[in-house]
């Protein structure tokens, strides 16, 4: 099939190369002409694992990208929106899906044979319908389900395993206005074996991308409730009271071999400093405004968000047990983004705990391979040194502080040992081996 996709974010650029590597012919298009340029020459604008070389091998091939959407609508048989959709504190902005929609339906307004426009982003319920339908049919004259079609397909990328996860999906769900629109999105996964596929109208499709993620939020605050209660309980550790929520079998099943599974959904069911990211704050704000509107509360998820938000102040409160002011004090901050695996520092869970130390007067030295460019526009002349290893920013730290789960920070009880003094560890990801280190500090503990 020929498509086109409408932004080269996470979502887009990751899902059109995917689709390229899987035969398609695919048209990315942004309005950032520098950006394109990049992609063009498979330099990736983000950071995401085996992008590159993808890009390397199906640039010029299967895939290219422009600036020229009217030209790629054209071309094609297929229009994916996948733009942002930020939370402004109310609703999510649909500006941007608004825009895309308009000058998808002026181009197809010059085409005479029947084209699909899909959303992709992540919109509330009725978005597809209520908004993108009629903005596609006013700037085209022409009628959905008789001139072209609407669909929605929401995404469930991770970011740091999103070639992974589009290229081996668990499901794939395919939103329609009517059977005729969902047949040409099945017709582009097609080339997929042996995936759950699930056909439903757009409104439900819209849905299940928002409880996905409000159910994997809330299973990560959960834990975090537990977790600050063990702390405070004394002689208990969230890490194995965890343990032993994980092993039952309704959680873990056992199979008939005596083999226990462990699903990865039992990864967000772990304590620690709290969730960030593109997708789930922005994801449960924009739901819990959408309940709201519509007269039903969502109590639950805005509690979820209320210990998301307090979360980061652990780390803050386990200095303060060692420390009786933290003004001068020495810290080393490893890992500043939201996750390993991205360079995505958006709601990054870093930010709030570096711009407390910064308020506290705190001597930092912060350290991540991967997201040290966004963090130093993030904290751009601020009182704060980015290094470029990880012996240079433990190097004389009164207090160690790691925020993000990179595999790279698993050996560092090694790396202290060697250390005349030792410095405390705050673990904020319950990553390390406790029982291996003299001065420990960890959520839930």
């Amino acid at each position: 099939m020929k498509i086109s996709i409408i932004g080269t974010g996470y979502v887009g650029l990751v899902s059109g190369i995917c689709l390229a590597e899987k035969g398609h012919q695919v048209i990315c298009v942004d309005v950032d002409q520098m950006k394109v340029e990049k992609i063009n020459k498979a330099i990736p604008p983000i950071y995401e694992k085996n992008l590159e070389a993808l890009l390397k091998k199906n640039i010029n091939a299967n895939f290219r990208a422009t600036t020229d959407l009217y030209q790629s609508v054209l071309e094609t048989d297929l229009s994916l929106i996948a733009v942002g959709t930020p939370f402004d504190g109310t609703e999510i902005d649909l500006h941007y899906v608004k825009e895309a929609s308009r000058q998808i339906g002026m181009a197809m307004r010059d085409k005479s044979s029947y084209h699909v426009v899909v959303v992709k982003s992540t919109v509330v319920p009725g978005t597809t319908d209520d908004v993108v339908l009629p903005i596609l049919e006013h700037a085209s004259g022409k009628k959905a389900g008789k001139d072209f079609g609407v669909g929605m397909n929401p995404e469930f990328l991770r970011e740091g395993e999103a070639i992974e996860d589009f290229m081996f999906p668990d499901r794939i769900v395919m939103g329609g206005m009517d059977d005729k629109s969902i047949g040409v999105l099945e017709k582009m996964y097609s080339v997929f074996d042996n995936i759950d596929m699930l056909r439903t109208n757009n409104k439900t499709a819209e849905m299940i991308k928002y409880t996905s993620n409000s159910l994997l939020a809330t299973m990560i605050s959960f834990s975090n409730e537990i977790g600050n209660l063990c702390a405070a309980i004394g002689g208990t550790d969230v890490v194995d009271v965890m343990r032993g929520l994980h092993l039952d079998k309704r959680l873990s099943p056992i199979m008939d071999n005596g083999k226990r599974i462990t699903p990865a959904f039992t990864t967000y069911l772990q304590a620690g400093c709290g969730f960030g990211g593109s997708c789930f704050p922005k994801d449960v704000n924009a739901l819990n405004a959408y309940g709201k509107k519509l007269g039903k509360p969502m109590w639950l998820l805005e509690a979820v968000m209320k210990i998301n938000e307090q979360q980061p102040r652990q780390i803050i409160h386990m200095l303060e047990k060692h420390f009786p002011s933290l003004e001068g004090v020495r810290i080393a901050v490893l890992g500043m983004s939201f996750k390993p695996g991205t360079d995505d520092m958006r709601e990054s869970p870093a930010i709030p705990i570096v711009t407390e130390l910064i308020a506290r007067n705190t001597n930092i030295r912060a350290y991540d391979s991967v997201a040290k460019k966004e963090a130093m526009k993030l904290f751009k002349d601020k009182n704060i040194v980015f290094c470029d290893d990880l012996n240079q920013t433990i190097h004389g730290a009164e207090a160690i502080l790691v925020l993000t789960r990179w595999d790279e920070f698993e050996n560092l009880h090694q790396i202290i040992g060697k250390c005349e003094k030792q410095p405390l560890i705050i673990d904020g990801r319950r990553m390390l081996k406790k029982h291996l280190i003299k001065r420990y500090e960890g959520i839930g503990l």
